[in-house]
């Protein structure tokens, strides 16, 4: 499938009084796959490239906005600090991480979809695994790229971080409006980019700007939606109870979150496979493309 041909078909999906904005993006016959993003950001962040190799691989393909994130239900009444002191849940959350995992659920449903294979990078990876364990019975097979295990509890977290990027992190400063918004989003996308291989600054600005361009708020730039998402509490079960074919896969030059997050998932969770991409960082780099369809092909086969 050619980027330029893709189309976007929109659904709107509820639980309970959330309403999530989700896209239909192709390949209808084939076999179902969710997609879902990473912290705060929308679903217009997924690379085109990509998902037209998912179609062409035979997946029917779509993606949603989680809660707190793009043209999802929004909590900004509810209390929040900072993405990192979250983790530590001073606060009450505002919801909890199997709301979370119910909202993937209720967009299967929207989309007429009884099962799917689930595809979470980053924070999507930690709510694919949690709607693994509270629906197994929704669930195909799951792939976690560049997440944490999702039964690790406060400050145990830490061990995966990479502090001192998040503060660099924290250091940038940008102004207000669009111009401010898009330069946000592509020095997010570069930071966590892989060392290795060259930067996409014509395909990053494309993801950054469609968010905009969709009359969304710049969820790089919403640190209090990260908050609550982050401080969102897992009371369900732990990695080994995780019975669904599952794939792990790490970027080797990941400035985030240390490869040891993705062998601990690998090593919880029953006949897991892990993969590790070389030169990797925290993204989807072009090169690593048809590494990461084919074995998420493999799995689902």
């Amino acid at each position: 499938m050619s980027e330029a041909t893709m189309a976007r078909t929109p659904y709107t999906a509820g639980n309970g009084d959330v309403d999530l904005a989700a896209d239909d993006l192709g390949g209808a016959g084939g076999d179902p796959l969710l997609l879902l993003m990473g912290l705060g950001v929308s679903r217009f962040y997924w690379p085109d490239g990509l998902v037209a190799a998912l179609i062409d691989a035979g997946f029917h393909v779509a993606s949603f906005d989680g809660r707190d994130a793009g043209g999802s239900t929004r909590f900004d009444d509810a209390p929040a600090g900072n993405p990192v002191t979250a983790l530590l849940r001073r606060r009450p959350p505002a919801y909890t991480a199997e709301d979370m995992a119910d909202d993937a659920v209720a967009v299967l449903d929207a989309l007429g979809w009884p099962r799917a294979h689930l595809f979470g990078v980053s924070q999507g990876g930690l709510v694919a695994q949690r709607t693994a364990l509270r629906h197994p019975e929704r669930v195909l097979t799951v792939t976690s790229l560049a997440a944490v295990p999702s039964d690790v509890r406060g400050a145990a977290v830490f061990r995966y971080i990479r502090l001192p990027f998040l503060a660099r992190l924290a250091r940038m400063r940008h102004p207000a409006g669009r111009d401010g918004d898009i330069a946000a989003g592509l020095d997010l996308l570069r930071a966590v980019a892989s060392p290795v291989y060259p930067f996409d600054e014509e395909d990053a600005r494309l993801r950054v700007e469609r968010e905009l361009d969709a009359g969304l708020p710049s969820g790089v730039r919403d640190a209090r939606a990260q908050a609550r998402q982050t401080s969102a509490t897992w009371h369900g079960p732990r990695l080994r109870e995780l019975h669904a074919p599952t794939l792990v896969m790490h970027g080797e030059r990941d400035p985030l979150l240390r490869p040891a997050a993705g062998r601990r998932i690998a090593a919880s969770v029953p006949n897991a496979r892990y993969v590790e991409l070389p030169g990797a960082g925290h993204d989807l780099p072009r090169e690593m493309w048809r590494t990461v369809v084919s074995e998420i092909r493999a799995l689902a086969n």
